[in-house]
């Protein structure tokens, strides 16, 4: 995905498993600020640092779970399948324009991976997706 300027780390915990890491963060010293308007929590560490706290209780989670995917710097990242699925699921505004940049950068063969998760899991999204991707190549690629 082409990097956005962020405040905050968001951190994807399986649903089952919030309020122990919710409990977690709060003996580091982190405090709640807000809820999200997705499941989750805004949270503040002691030095200033906001993480958001994504509690995410979609049906293929546990498959995004065992797929190992790593960042340059080493932290594991949710594949870019399950991404889309995430941001397609919570569809705010600002996730709908991540998902045209991040498709119309996207490798030919990571876009059939894509497509494959979307069929077995929002398949009355794959036109939903087309559109996307096509818009995305429109905006970053210019063809």
């Amino acid at each position: 995905m082409p990097e956005r300027m962020t405040r905050n780390l968001d951190i994807l915990v399986h649903h089952q498993d919030g309020a122990v890491a919710l409990a977690r963060l709060r003996e580091a010293g982190y405090q709640v600020a807000s809820d999200l308007s997705i499941p989750g929590h805004t949270l503040n560490a002691p030095d200033g640092i906001e993480i958001d706290l994504l509690l995410i209780p979609f049906n293929w989670i546990d498959e995004a779970f065992q797929q190992e995917q790593r960042d340059p710097a080493g932290f594991p990242v949710l594949g870019l399948p399950y991404l889309v699925m995430m941001k397609m699921e919570t569809s705010r505004p600002q996730d709908l324009g991540d998902l045209s940049r991040m498709l119309g950068l996207a490798e030919e063969s990571d876009l059939e991976q894509v497509r494959d998760v979307v069929a077995r899991y929002m398949p009355d999204a794959a036109e939903d997706l087309e559109s996307l991707i096509y818009l995305g190549r429109l905006e970053m690629c210019g063809n």
